[in-house]
């Protein structure tokens, strides 16, 4: 049994979301094939959450490559998405610091159903835990339509320009 919807998938309204593609493009680092969030719907600052989505169309760059004549989302391009809806927040709201923010891990992800070229992939996520300047713990989740397709927990990291390892 999948857990409940994080924020309610009812009145959702597309046509008018909080933050567009350009004002993500603002506040996230990644460009062309990499960005993957369309819009962002919705913002919870008193439950430091929010519900976005990414519009997933017939020319993504794992089409031809990914289970060829059955092209599926990979699981992996549906983290992503849910890691740059997290990301997005946390650098938006200033909860890490850093430059960027990185994966620190991932747990408790479950795929439930498949995800296809011409859906919606409505993405939630949730902060649950803060250590400043360290880690930021979020729960998230995918919907297709009112069907769960995926969900777990990540951890976010603070990344700054000048980590480089020489």
């Amino acid at each position: 049994m999948p857990p409940p919807p994080l924020y309610s998938l009812e009145n959702l309204d597309f046509d008018n979301p909080q933050f567009d593609l350009e004002a993500i493009r603002r506040v996230n680092p990644q460009r062309h094939e990499m960005e993957q969030l369309t819009a962002v719907l919705r913002v919870d600052l008193e439950t430091r959450g929010l519900v976005g989505y990414k519009d997933i169309s017939q020319t993504e760059f794992w089409i031809t490559g990914h289970m060829p004549g059955f092209p599926l989302m990979p699981g992996v391009v549906m983290c992503e998405c849910a890691a740059q809806l997290a990301g997005f927040f946390a650098r938006k709201y200033d909860i890490l610091g850093g430059d960027y923010l990185g994966f620190g891990g991932m747990s408790d992800v479950k795929f439930r159903f498949p995800v296809f070229p011409g859906e919606r992939l409505v993405l939630m996520a949730q902060v649950t835990k803060v250590r400043p300047n360290r880690r930021a713990e979020f729960a998230f989740q995918g919907f297709v339509k009112d069907r769960m397709v995926f969900c777990g927990t990540m951890v976010g990291v603070p990344i700054s320009r000048d980590q480089k390892i020489d």
